[in-house]
């Protein structure tokens, strides 16, 4: 390796302590990734997890850009020396990967490469992955790395040091590796126990709302023709109870997390189900962003139900013609606006329930995460809702 025995040492310390601090598997692949072909000066690098069907779940790459990955093609199969080293479960170290008899081709976008190193990653017997490095290079007095550099004939640019190093960052990629899986499969397991909990607490007390409902409504019913005041006493019962049943049906939905902020992160996810509004409402729904980049998990739900509920007031209660909805920067702060032009109303004096609920509710949220929401309306002059949350 070109680094010496102190400046080596304390590169395997940066690459373990890195790989160390994510908890999520796909930043777990990518600094593992990373800090291989970093510490062994590699041009290339990737490590893919096999599936069950012959492919691969994940497949990361370094020294791709995204525009060449993207040429690329779909994730390789388990075949070649991709198979070899998964399936025989030991070290390749290879002067050329192009004239190995297992050697099958890749795609024509693909980078030209010949020193080769790759291994399994193993979590005891079991093989969960296999990390590989092409290309040697040698940087010299820190400049960039040049193109691979000449060797003899016939031999590999990685030497034995650089396979027993990577030995080394396999193992500690595979704790890595498998504790972020362990966190993932707990967050799962609390998310399904949370469900859990909310299904029993809409069983015990919607289903019990309209079962109390149903009860008064068939009173009312039976007593339309001989005691019509006693009957519209019972029909003012019913629509009390579902309102109660619709609050509590809401508060018990609106806890759980939507699958889409996970996936798609909050401006997207935003976006998407302002258009579905848009499309669904007489009124005209608008969203526009600006430079506003992840926010922690907890901050992105928290301003996802706010616009969320800011919405379903505008929508259902103001009759507004126009709801527009921005996410912006304030310094380090993201802040979230929700403005209709419909009827307003004095949020001192506020007399119904439903959008007493809804503003108690979202204030709950923003302060819960650290943020403020401050609230401007007048009858007759429309609403702003403003929610400023801390950056990330």
């Amino acid at each position: 390796m070109s680094q010496g025995p102190r400046s080596g040492l304390a590169a395997v310390s940066s690459a373990l302590l890195a790989m160390s601090r994510h908890l999520e598997v796909r930043d777990v692949l990518k600094t593992i990734v990373a800090s291989a072909r970093e510490l062994l000066d590699a041009q290339y690098a990737a490590l893919g997890v096999p599936d069950d069907h012959g492919g691969f779940a994940q497949f990361v790459v370094d020294g791709v850009s995204d525009a060449q990955w993207k040429a690329i093609g779909p994730l390789p199969r388990q075949h070649g020396i991709l198979a070899a080293m998964l399936q025989e479960a030991k070290i390749e170290r290879l002067a050329d990967v192009r004239k190995d008899p297992r050697f099958e081709g890749w795609p024509s976008a693909h980078p030209d490469m010949s020193d080769f190193l790759g291994l399994p990653i193993r979590d005891g017997d079991e093989v969960i992955g296999a990390l590989f490095l092409a290309n040697k290079l040698r940087p010299v007095g820190g400049n960039p790395p040049h193109p691979p550099h000449p060797k003899p004939e016939g031999s590999c640019g990685f030497t034995e040091e650089d396979e027993d190093l990577l030995a080394i960052l396999a193992q500690h990629a595979a704790i890595a590796l498998t504790n972020a899986r362990l966190y993932e499969r707990s967050r799962e397991l609390t998310i399904a126990e949370e469900r859990s909990r909310l299904a029993h607490e809409l069983h015990d007390a919607v289903s019990q709302k309209l079962f109390s409902l149903r009860l008064t409504a068939q009173a009312a019913a039976a007593l339309v023709d001989r005691d019509p005041s006693r009957a519209k006493g019972e029909l003012q019962q019913v629509a009390a109870l579902a309102a109660e049943a619709a609050d509590e049906l809401r508060a018990a939905v609106v806890e759980l997390r939507p699958a889409a902020l996970d996936e798609d992160g909050l401006v997207a996810t935003l976006r998407t189900q302002i258009q579905v509004l848009d499309r669904a409402h007489t009124a005209r729904v608008t969203f526009d962003s600006c430079g506003v980049r992840a926010l922690p998990a907890a901050q992105e739900e928290a301003v996802l139900r706010v616009a969320q509920e800011a919405l379903h007031n505008a929508l259902r209660h103001s009759g507004a013609e126009h709801v527009d909805v921005a996410l912006a920067r304030r310094g380090t702060a993201a802040v979230l606006r929700v403005t209709d032009d419909g009827s307003g109303f004095d949020p001192h004096s506020i007399r119904r329930a439903g959008r007493h609920l809804g503003l108690v509710s979202m204030r709950d949220r923003a302060s819960g995460v650290g943020g403020a929401l401050t609230v401007e309306s007048a009858p007759g002059k429309g609403t702003t809702i403003e929610m400023e949350v801390p950056g990330g």
